[in-house]
């Protein structure tokens, strides 16, 4: 009966869900029974995971690094908002209701309510994210384009990929 209630209560898998370690899936695999060990080896090797920090990932943060630093990103940012840009303003709104999606499903429909395809259950949620996102990322490039031109796109997205991978590396 105990183990009913733990199953029912959303902090207790909540914290289950943060405690446990997902198995490698190269253990999970028995090798073939014969002269196939060798086969089963290069498939171990081949499923073992990816390390967080790559090539790929190290790039992206540093040039997003240089781009802010070489083109003082903060201190633009705040130019433009002391202009009283409208754009931005509504792109920092658009951007912090894409967020506020993104963190309910993933942080309470997926830990607290264990929900894992709540893109099943709840099909509207992906698609709204992903367009307040983009309409965020247009009414950013439309704020700072008399800043950097046709470099807006390339310096905005080169700074959110940095952002996505420094993520990336922390969860």
């Amino acid at each position: 009966m105990a183990a009913g209630v733990g199953d029912r209560d959303p902090l207790l898998r909540l914290r289950r869900h943060l405690r446990e370690e997902v198995e490698p899936q190269a253990l999970l695999l028995q090798p073939p029974p014969g002269g196939a060990a060798e086969e089963s080896t290069n498939v171990e090797k081949k499923e073992k995971p990816l390390p967080r920090l790559n090539i790929h990932s190290a790039f992206w943060i540093l040039a997003s690094i240089v781009v802010t630093y070489y083109v003082e990103f903060f201190k633009t940012i705040k130019e433009t908002i002391q202009a009283d840009s409208w754009c931005i303003v509504l792109g920092s709104c658009l951007l912090v209701a894409s967020l506020t999606i993104a963190f309910y499903c993933i942080i309470y429909l997926e830990w607290y309510c264990g929900i894992e395809d709540y893109d099943a259950q709840y099909p509207v949620l992906i698609p709204v994210t992903t367009a307040t996102f983009i309409a965020a990322a247009v009414c950013f490039n439309i704020a700072l384009w008399p800043v950097w031109s046709f470099l807006t796109p390339l310096l905005l997205f080169t700074q959110f990929m940095g952002v996505v991978m420094l993520v990336s590396l922390l969860g």
